[in-house]
Formats: C-alpha cells, sequence, structure tokens
C-alpha cells in the first residue's frame, strides 16, 4: 500500500537488496495507483533492479474500477494480477440463498452454461470471471469448508464465452472513464483512426480459458493434458 511520503528510488532500492540478498524472490505491491507502479517499474528496469511483477487489488464483477487503470497498466507490463473480494464480500449469491433469507444481494440472473453443457455455481463463475478478463490472474482464495475450496476449483473448467462475458457485465453498469470512452481500450481501433490508414492489431497477451483438449501439435493424450494444465493451475491458485 503506497504512503505517498517515501520516493520511489527509495523503495525500489530496498526491495531489491532483499532480492539480491535472497531473503525474497519476488515483488509484489497492492492497493497502489497504476502511475506509481509504473513509475516504479521503469526505474527498476532503468537501474537494473527488481521490478514489481503482480499487483494485488480489489477487483470483482461488481466493483470493476480496477480495470481503468490498473488492468491495462498490467498487461503493458506483463505483470500478473491477484484480485481480492472477487465474490463481491459475499452479495453474489443464488437465488436460493436469497430464499434463505440473506439480505443485501445480486441475483445472478440465468445459470450460465459451460463446455460442459450444465449450469455452474455462482463462486466458480465470479473467479472464472476475473481469470478470464486478463492474462495472468491468480485470484487469492478463501474458505472455511472444503465444500468452499471445490467451488474455487472448479472455476477452472469453466470456459465463458464473449456473450457470457458481456452478460455478466451488465449486472452494474461501469463506466470506464476519459479517455478510454474516447480513444477506446485498444481492443479495437476507433473509426477516426480506422478511416486514416489499414490498421491491423498486434497480438497480446491471452487470458485463461478452461483446457478441453490438447493443441494440435501435441502428442499427448487430451485427459493427461488436462490433468497436467489443472496441476500448473492449482498451485498458482494455492499462491
Amino acid at each position: 500500500m503506497w504512503d505517498y511520503e517515501t520516493s520511489i528510488p527509495e523503495v525500489m532500492d530496498s526491495l531489491h537488496n532483499l532480492v539480491a540478498a535472497r531473503r525474497v524472490l519476488y515483488l509484489g505491491i497492492s492497493d497502489t495507483p497504476a502511475w506509481v507502479v509504473s513509475q516504479a517499474n521503469q526505474y527498476a528496469m532503468d537501474q537494473g533492479k527488481k521490478p514489481f511483477i503482480i499487483y494485488q487489488g480489489k477487483w470483482s464483477i461488481l466493483e470493476r474500477s480496477f480495470e481503468r487503470e490498473i488492468t491495462p497498466m498490467a498487461e503493458s507490463l506483463g505483470m500478473a494480477l491477484s484480485p481480492w473480494v472477487f465474490l463481491g464480500q459475499g452479495r453474489l449469491r443464488t437465488d436460493a440463498e436469497e430464499q434463505r433469507g440473506r439480505e443485501g444481494t445480486y441475483d445472478e440472473g440465468p445459470g450460465l452454461k459451460t463446455h460442459r453443457g450444465g449450469g455452474t455455481n455462482v463462486t466458480a463463475v465470479a473467479i472464472a470471471y476475473v481469470m478470464q478478463k486478463a492474462p495472468y490472474v491468480f485470484s487469492i482464495i478463501g474458505g472455511r469448508k472444503v465444500e468452499h475450496l471445490q467451488a474455487d476449483l472448479a472455476a477452472l473448467d469453466i470456459s465463458l464465452s464473449k456473450d457470457q462475458i458481456e452478460y455478466l457485465e451488465t449486472v452494474i453498469p461501469f463506466d470506464p472513464g476519459f479517455p478510454t470512452t474516447m480513444i477506446g481500450d485498444g481492443t479495437s481501433h476507433k473509426i477516426f483512426l480506422a478511416l486514416t490508414a489499414k490498421m491491423a492489431k498486434q497480438p497480446t497477451g491471452q487470458a485463461y480459458h478452461a483446457l478441453t483438449e490438447c493443441d494440435s501439435d501435441s502428442n499427448e493424450l487430451p485427459v493427461f493434458c488436462s490433468l497436467t494444465f489443472k496441476r500448473y493451475m492449482l498451485t498458482h491458485l494455492a499462491y
């Protein structure tokens, strides 16, 4: 958490010394403005020091202000994201839970269908949403029961379509603010740019999607590939 008092060089020099002394392996930062993180990483790279590689912050389908500056910064710098409160502090609940008398909830709407063809629980969908919005997303999961962990892990089997993500984002209106409202978010070219010349989008990092089969070039059995990938993701979810 940034204190607005300590200088960026002092922070990054001190953190680099911890890494050099092998007291810390990797650097992460949380709850800090994007411009501070950008300056800090640029300073570190210019000086041959260790930059931040992961950002932790508040992000969920109900709280998307994270997507204004933090998500674009992370994608540009190749940083991982570790969202917390991605379940909306308990406000994401099913109709059945609302009928049991719990207040302060939001209706999740019609049951989403995954690539397996059936409905899934709201917790898994909430995790899958943030995981599939940007590359290198490792949600901070928690729970008091084994059932909670099982629901969290179910997110690895969910592959949300573009239409499903757009539907989820209608739950609460989101204003990306200026200048995004004027020039866009980079996913497509604005009309006044497209009219000046033939524009081609550069490839960007891809977000996680549930693995249902191996790549066409792979000689491995689909089941083996799926289990291998799940084991990799489980390791990072635990982190």
